[in-house]
C-alpha cells in the first residue's frame, strides 16, 4: 500500500510538471492509534496489520520530500478551520462519522494533539456496553454504536439481510418502523457524544462530517435538539451543530494543511 501511494504521488506530480524542488512535502492523514511526531502508525483498530509502521520514514525515501503525519480526523480538523466551516473559530470540535468515528479538538486556535497526537478519539469514548464488543476491545463504544459500518451492522440484523448504510437511511426515509426506531436512537446517541464533547471541550461549535453527514437535516435537527436540553452549561446548550464545508475533501485538504503550519 506504501508503495502504492508513492507511485501514485510521483504520477501526480509528473502529470502537473511541478518540479521537486517546488513541493513544500507531503502531508499524510491516517487513522490512530499513531505517533505523529515519530511518523508511526501503531496500531489503528480498523487496520489489524498495520503494526508500528513507520509510514514517515518509508515516504520521504521513497520520494526524499518531508512528510507530515497527522491522525485523519485532526487533519480534517485542520482543513475546517483553513477553508472551511470553522473559519472564524479557536475553540471548536470536529467529528466525523462514516467507517468509524473520529475527532479532532481546536482549543485557543491550536490543534490538541496530547502525547502521540491521538487526542480526541471520541470514536472510542464508551457509550452502550449492552451493543456489543469494539474493534477496540472495548464494550459499546460510540463507533460500535453509530458509524456508517454499525448501522449498516445493525440494520442488517434487523433485517436479516446484508444492508449498505445506505439502504438502511433509504428505509428510514421511507418510513420502515424499525429502521426509523434504529436511526433515531443512533442520532440519540450521537447528540450525547456531542453533549460531551460539549462538556468536556466548551467549544462554541461542533462541525461534522463523513459519509453519514450527509443524511443532513434529521440528522443535525436531532442532534441540536439533545444539545439544546441536556448540555450541562446554558451557554453550551447554543453550540452551533453545523455540517462540515469541505464534505468528503476535508481530510485530503487537511492533510494539504499539515505542511503549512495552520495551526
Amino acid at each position: 500500500m506504501i508503495a502504492r501511494i508513492c507511485e501514485t504521488i510521483k504520477s501526480m506530480v509528473s502529470a502537473t510538471n511541478i518540479k521537486q524542488e517546488e513541493i513544500v512535502g507531503i502531508g499524510i492523514g491516517a487513522p490512530g492509534s499513531l505517533d505523529s511526531r515519530a511518523g508511526v502508525i501503531t496500531c489503528p483498530p480498523n487496520l489489524k496489520t498495520w503494526i508500528d509502521i513507520p509510514i514517515k520514514q518509508l515516504v520521504e525515501k521513497s520520494l526524499a520530500i518531508p512528510v507530515t503525519l497527522e491522525n485523519d480526523a485532526n487533519a480534517a480538523a485542520i482543513a475546517e478551520k483553513w477553508v472551511g466551516a470553522a473559519q472564524e473559530d479557536d475553540n471548536f470540535t470536529y467529528i466525523t462519522i462514516s467507517t468509524g468515528i473520529g475527532g479532532g479538538v481546536i482549543v485557543e486556535g491550536k490543534l490538541l494533539r496530547g502525547l502521540k497526537g491521538n487526542a480526541g478519539d471520541i470514536g472510542h469514548t464508551v457509550i452502550d456496553p449492552s451493543i456489543g464488543p469494539c474493534a477496540c476491545g472495548q464494550y459499546g463504544c460510540l463507533e460500535v454504536v453509530a458509524s456508517g459500518t454499525a448501522i449498516a451492522k445493525r440494520g442488517s440484523a434487523i433485517m436479516g439481510t446484508d444492508l449498505s448504510t445506505k439502504e438502511v437511511f433509504d428505509l428510514y426515509r421511507e418510513g420502515h418502523p424499525e429502521m426509523t426506531e434504529l436511526i433515531n436512537s443512533v442520532f440519540k446517541v450521537l447528540g450525547m457524544a456531542c453533549v460531551n464533547v460539549i462538556n468536556t471541550f466548551d467549544p462554541e461549535k461542533i462541525v461534522i462530517g463523513g459519509g453519514v453527514s450527509k443524511v443532513g437535516d434529521p440528522l443535525f435537527n436531532a442532534i441540536r435538539d439533545y444539545v439544546s436540553q441536556y448540555a450541562l452549561n446554558p451557554v453550551g446548550r447554543k453550540t452551533e451543530i453545523v455540517p462540515a464545508k469541505l464534505e468528503q475533501s476535508s481530510g485530503v485538504i487537511g492533510a494539504a494543511a499539515l505542511c503549512f503550519e495552520i495551526v
